[in-house]
């Protein structure tokens, strides 16, 4: 949370903590996410933070399962070859440093994914804009990924940025996957 230096510092010091969680655990993402949110307070100056761990499983010819928890994140945005767009908002929880409670667990969720989809995880610098809701901004994410689906790869994350309403204060960071169709 936040957008200065000590903000950085604690993103980075929290990404070292989740990688070696993640490495050293192979059960749900939520599980994970839980350990994460467990340390928090006690190795760490950050009290509150966005999150979504997302692993995707499989053979490098396929089939391919995603699995994933959110921690307050905006949910992945799925294209999928025959034109479709669905946000994959299944696993999300609450943010990290809530505490939500003894013997509550982060939701975990898994999704196979078709060859030839394409993922975008992004930040919420991108959904967001002044005077406009939440829902305006993924209507219009969804939107324009719909219209750039079928490119390469090299360009549509500098045109979807590029495609959102100016005068936004926050980052943004977009990541793009497209599966093999095999």
């Amino acid at each position: 949370m936040g957008h200065d230096l000590t903000a950085a510092a604690g993103m980075a010091q929290l990404q070292g903590i989740l990688r070696s969680l993640a490495w050293d655990r192979t059960g749900p993402t939520g599980a994970v996410v839980d350990r994460l949110d467990d340390a928090l307070h006690a190795i760490t100056t950050v009290p509150m933070a966005t999150l979504v761990l997302a692993r995707l499983e499989g053979p490098d010819t396929g089939p391919w399962t995603l699995r994933r928890t959110s921690a307050g994140h905006p949910p992945p945005l799925l294209l999928t070859p025959d034109g479709n767009a669905q946000y994959l908002d299944a696993g999300q929880g609450l943010i990290l440093g809530t505490h939500p409670g003894v013997g509550s667990h982060r939701p975990s969720a898994a999704r196979a994914l078709p060859p030839g989809s394409t993922l975008l995880l992004y930040t919420d610098g991108l959904i967001e804009a002044p005077g406009s809701d939440l829902d305006s901004g993924l209507g219009r994410l969804r939107r324009h990924a719909l219209a750039l689906a079928h490119e390469t790869l090299d360009t549509p994350c500098d045109r979807l940025s590029a495609r959102m309403p100016p005068g936004g204060t926050d980052d943004i960071a977009l990541l793009a996957l497209r599966l093999p169709v095999r």
